[in-house]
């Protein structure tokens, strides 16, 4: 089984933690990769600045509400450009604001989860993800 490369769009370092356990629980040989703020995300998935050398990402897991640039805004650029605009993005957040869900799939957002409060809930609905995004779904191949 290939690796895949997941890029994690978060500030709050608790829920970093607790995303990258749940995420490596799994049986599914993944690669996570950590950026904190909106900038850095764009950057990452152009390879630009520091990031220069990374592979792309397979799945970007993306805050709404992040420094620099708003998910929002990180979002508009993925999903408006021709080289990116097929990575899938899930915005995976604390808001349960409407205009946030409304406005994320007004930019083309694969899904929508607002983080459950809950441990045991945060944990499956992490795994819930990865076993949809990587073992249900056809993803396009990385070149």
């Amino acid at each position: 089984m290939k690796s895949v490369n997941i890029l994690l769009v978060e500030d709050n370092e608790g829920d970093i933690v607790l995303t990258i356990e749940a995420l490596e629980e799994s049986k599914i040989i993944n690669n996570i990769n950590v950026v904190r703020n909106g900038k850095e995300a764009i950057d990452y998935v152009f390879n630009e600045g520091k990031y220069k050398e990374v592979s792309p990402p397979d799945l970007i897991l993306l805050d709404v509400n992040l420094p620099l640039k708003s998910g929002h805004e990180v979002l508009t650029v993925i999903k408006g450009d021709e080289r990116t605009k097929h990575i899938p993005v899930i915005m995976l957040t604390t808001s349960s604001s409407e205009r946030d869900i409304n406005l994320s799939y007004k930019h083309y957002v694969n899904c929508y989860i607002t983080k459950p409060v809950d441990l045991t809930d945060f944990f499956e609905a992490v795994t819930s993800i990865e076993q949809f995004w990587f073992n249900i779904v056809k993803l396009p191949v990385r070149k």
